[in-house]
């Protein structure tokens, strides 16, 4: 199936994406017969800029952190359905779960308990073939099972409770390449890159574990010297050479087993002065920052590599209004985009065609009830449009109406 003209499409899209208070300007009929959506197969290329989703497996629905195990028999034919009905040109997963269990067997981290297939590898065969790409999940400043097993190594409060040590990122690196090598995979998202506390700042003290005195002499190359002889500008110093020392790692295991696979940072601010004076911006493949409107995207070529492409994360958008101007400039300036939805009681959302069977305003909700949650399934009902080249008031009709 042919794609609709991008161009005549875009400008579509925004001149509804401008009405859409008005509710009758989005319940109109293109067709009287049925357009199904289109395939990853025909629109994708290397030059596109992603469009992608997540079917997020780290929480249960209430956003309680879901257990070893949930979600097991999850089938990843009927993911990738989805996935490749919505439109996108990659697929994004997990590989390691917050839980610190993996999504694909026999592999050198315990897969998740009851794995009913062969998740993340089955996926990555069947987008494949439908052209589509697909990225694997890491946050690599939480593990719960590396938490628990290791428990003296880790800081017991905040997010981000991981110091990067020697034995972090070679379990870390282990982890990476084994999954590489046995599900191929097309890449991989690295998510809170950041030492413990980090990230926004003001970046608090750290706490000086063993673990980390001896990062300290590793790093800096002298003993470390005390707490009480810390400042903010050495423990700043030694963050950065901390990352620098994860990014240096990651990058050259991946890129000696698989050269051409793509690194993918999501960071929620790349102004952290952890990453001033680290080669990390400069050399990522993909950036996901947390900016919500073009002026800020404009602003991040500043900080990485001219190879360096970015990704809008559009579950940022403040309110609905908001979100369709951040679809609209990414298709205009061709910026990727990702969001992502908790999975529903079986693993998944409803079928696409449910979303393009209504129109968008049916999915929205009240302005003093919006959050991420709430506005998910409008979210998704405006991508499915989105990413299949539709304009913004399509709504599905079979021959039989």
């Amino acid at each position: 199936m042919k794609t609709n003209d991008n161009k005549s499409t875009r400008r579509h899209f925004l001149k509804q994406s401008g009405a859409l208070a008005a509710s009758a300007a989005l319940t109109g009929i293109l067709q009287p017969d049925w357009i199904s959506p289109i395939q990853a197969a025909d629109q994708t290329n290397d030059d596109e800029p992603i469009r992608t989703f997540t079917i997020d497996f780290n929480y249960n629905q209430n956003g309680s952190p879901a257990t070893p195990g949930r979600w097991a028999d999850a089938d990843p034919k009927e993911h990738v359905k989805w996935y490749s009905d919505l439109g996108c040109n990659t697929i994004t997963t997990f590989t390691i779960a917050l839980n610190g269990y993996a999504w694909y067997k026999n592999g050198v981290v315990p897969e998740q308990p009851g794995l009913k297939y062969d998740f993340l590898t089955d996926i990555v065969q069947l987008a494949h073939q439908k052209k589509m790409k697909v990225m694997g999940y890491f946050c690599i400043g939480n593990n719960a099972r590396w938490e628990t097993e290791l428990n003296d190594s880790c800081y017991k409060e905040g997010l981000q409770r991981i110091p990067f040590t020697k034995a972090y990122l070679d379990y870390l690196c282990a982890s990476i390449g084994d999954s590489l090598k046995k599900t191929d995979m097309d890449g991989f998202m690295l998510d809170w890159f950041h030492n413990p506390g980090g990230g926004r700042s003001p970046l608090p003290p750290l706490q000086w574990l063993p673990c980390e005195q001896e990062m300290y002499q590793e790093l800096m190359d002298e003993k470390f010297p005390g707490k009480e002889k810390m400042t903010t500008e050495i423990e700043l110093t030694f963050r950065r050479k901390s990352i620098e020392r994860v990014w240096q790692q990651i990058k050259t295991t991946a890129k000696q087993i698989k050269p051409n696979c793509f690194i993918w940072l999501s960071s929620y601010d790349i102004k952290s002065l952890e990453y001033e004076g680290t080669s990390l911006l400069k050399e990522i493949d993909y950036l996901q920052s947390e900016y919500v409107d073009i002026q800020g995207m404009q602003e991040a070529h500043k900080y990485i590599g001219t190879q360096t492409k970015l990704i809008f994360c559009t579950a940022n958008a403040k309110d609905q209004d908001s979100f369709l101007k951040l679809v609209d400039d990414a298709m205009k300036h061709k910026i990727g985009t990702n969001d992502f939805a908790r999975a529903d009681a079986n693993s998944i959302k409803p079928p696409i065609a449910h979303y393009l069977a209504k129109p968008i305003e049916h999915f929205k909700v009240k302005a003093n009830e919006f959050n991420h949650v709430q506005a998910i399934d409008f979210h998704i009902a405006v991508l499915a449009r989105a990413y299949n080249h539709l304009p913004l008031n399509y709504v599905s009709v079979n021959k039989k109406q």
